[in-house]
């Protein structure tokens, strides 16, 4: 399942009130003459040409955002093998808002906003409004990248066609996930062994360098704080700042990760349930207790007879409205929407529930998907050492289901174990605690009902390097630039002049 911060969440919210043999890796080179530290010079030393964001658009997600003002594009070129420098290359897409008061300018903030998958120019367009009048607005150029296999970045992780897409979302299941993505993607396995976050972070680093800046200054929410604290331990004597909001634990593996997930998607799930019980048109009724139950009666008839949307032929099938509720889990703003959809769904029409599966997937009105859910499943294969045992991948599927019952049958997070059993290329990380000797405080901000990212994950992140932490009180899945404003005021100081929150600092939803 997906880690990709609230703000997609919320703007559902607003939009909605309204074949060739599989190629093998190569095998890691060793450094040669022609590959040492001056073979990188090229790239670090590249200059970027800014222009019109429009040609970068792939999708109606992106041409809708890349309508913001202010805001230019531009190609970073980096290596897709570090290993082999002076081989093939690939692009990374970036989007800058420059900052309003430059004779005051600290920097770049650059920012990524999750997933793995998501696109960090995307957001950062849409986070323009939100950051124009404030202090990241006014003394930062808002940088958003799109990390090598995503959106604008070339080439992109292409696995399963539209179509197939939606078939699989039907139930229709999707057969050699993993040899498609090899089939279908430029550089096929090659690109694919080199997705990771070890590759992501050195990316980052040129971009740092192509930008003008000495050190980093870095947003991070959700998976975007993983890319953080991976470019912390590998670079940490060039951060200046690092906001790292809804943690990854970086210690925990695949199997681990989804069921704590499960878990947490459980307790918003009550949270829900209390929530809805207290007023009148509650689709779950007036009796917490039988929630669950209530639900189970809504949804399971669409095993057997999925209901009509009004979108032609499309129909929601269970799986669909088990990830419709898990979309609108990201944020108790989206928890009106679900109770709409599942009061709907009551009636036979299933539109509203299909909505927001479609905004989990990233599916546009046009039936285009973006390539967030196969960078996803890229990322997180190479990530993750390989589960291949069938009895350890059902023994963790199971305890999912016993962790979020209401979860038991739908996707996508058994889909995940099994598309990274069979994955063509090897992993490049390992699990493991974070150590970054040298590197500023960072400042981590952890939410107490977070559905996605456990509260502890954020804590115990920041104890491990040597940061600050910032609480929230409240259920979603991170809270910078959310709308809450002891949160952004206590980000901002940090951002600007290193303040850290005073230990203890809760911040109320």
């Amino acid at each position: 399942m997906r880690s990709l911060h609230s703000l997609a969440a919320v703007l559902l919210a607003c939009s909605l009130a309204a074949c060739t043999t599989a190629q093998a890796p190569r095998p890691p080179a060793q450094p040669s003459p022609a590959s040492d530290a001056h073979a990188l010079d090229r790239f670090y030393q590249q200059k970027l040409s800014w222009g019109d964001c429009g040609p970068y658009a792939g999708d109606e997600q992106s041409q809708d955002a890349f309508r913001a003002p202010g805001i230019e594009c531009a190609r970073l070129t980096v290596p897709l093998d570090y290993a082999r420098p002076q081989g093939d290359t690939i692009t990374v897409g970036v989007l800058r808002h420059k900052a309003l008061d430059q004779a005051n300018r600290i920097g770049s903030l650059v920012m990524d906003p999750g997933g793995p998958g998501g696109s960090g120019m995307e957001v950062a367009a849409r986070l323009v409004p939100t950051v124009s009048n404030n202090a990241i607005g006014l003394r930062f150029d808002l940088v958003g990248f799109d990390p090598r296999g995503v959106g604008a970045s070339r080439p992109r992780v292409r696995c399963l066609t539209d179509a197939e897409w939606d078939a699989e979302r039907a139930g229709a299941g999707v057969q050699d996930f993993g040899t498609k993505c090899v089939q279908r993607t430029e550089h096929g396995a090659e690109m694919l062994a080199n997705m990771g976050t070890r590759d992501v972070v050195k990316d980052l680093d040129v971009l740092r360098a192509a930008l003008g800046d000495t050190k980093l200054s870095y947003l991070g929410y959700s998976y975007g704080t993983q890319i953080g604290y991976s470019y912390a331990e590998a670079f940490p004597a060039q951060v200046r700042a690092l906001v790292l909001d809804g943690a990854i634990d970086p210690a925990e593996g695949e199997p681990e990760s989804l069921i704590a997930q499960a878990e947490g998607f459980n307790h918003a799930f009550g949270l829900f349930a209390a929530e809805c019980a207290r007023h009148d048109g509650c689709a779950l009724g007036g009796d917490p207790a039988r929630a669950m139950t209530v639900f189970s009666d809504i949804v399971r008839p669409l095993a057997t007879n999925p209901a009509k949307t009004g979108d032609g032929d499309r129909r929601l099938s269970f799986g669909d409205a088990i990830t419709s509720v898990v979309e609108a889990l990201y944020s108790n703003r989206s928890w009106s929407i679900m109770n709409t959809g599942l009061n709907l769904l009551k009636s036979g029409d299933g539109s509203v529930l299909l909505r927001l599966a479609d905004g989990y997937y990233e599916r546009g009105q046009d039936g285009r998907y973006s390539s967030l859910q196969e960078a996803y499943y890229a990322v997180r294969c190479v990530d993750n050492p390989r589960v291949t045992d069938q009895a350890a991948i059902a023994a963790a599927g199971q305890r999912m289901n016993d962790a979020a019952p209401f979860l038991a049958g739908g996707r996508p997070d058994r889909f995940e174990l099994d598309i990274c059993a069979s994955w063509p290329v090897p992993s490049t990380s390992r699990p493991h605690r974070v150590s970054a000797p040298g590197l500023p405080p960072p400042l981590v901000i952890s939410s107490t009902d977070d559905p996605v990212t456990p509260y502890r994950s954020g804590v115990d992140l920041a104890s491990e390097l040597g940061g600050g932490l910032l609480s929230f009180d409240g259920a979603q899945h991170t809270a910078f630039l959310h709308g809450n404003q002891c949160v952004d005021i206590a980000a901002l100081d940090y951002l600007v002049d290193g303040t850290q929150p005073a230990p203890g600092t809760h911040c109320r939803s």
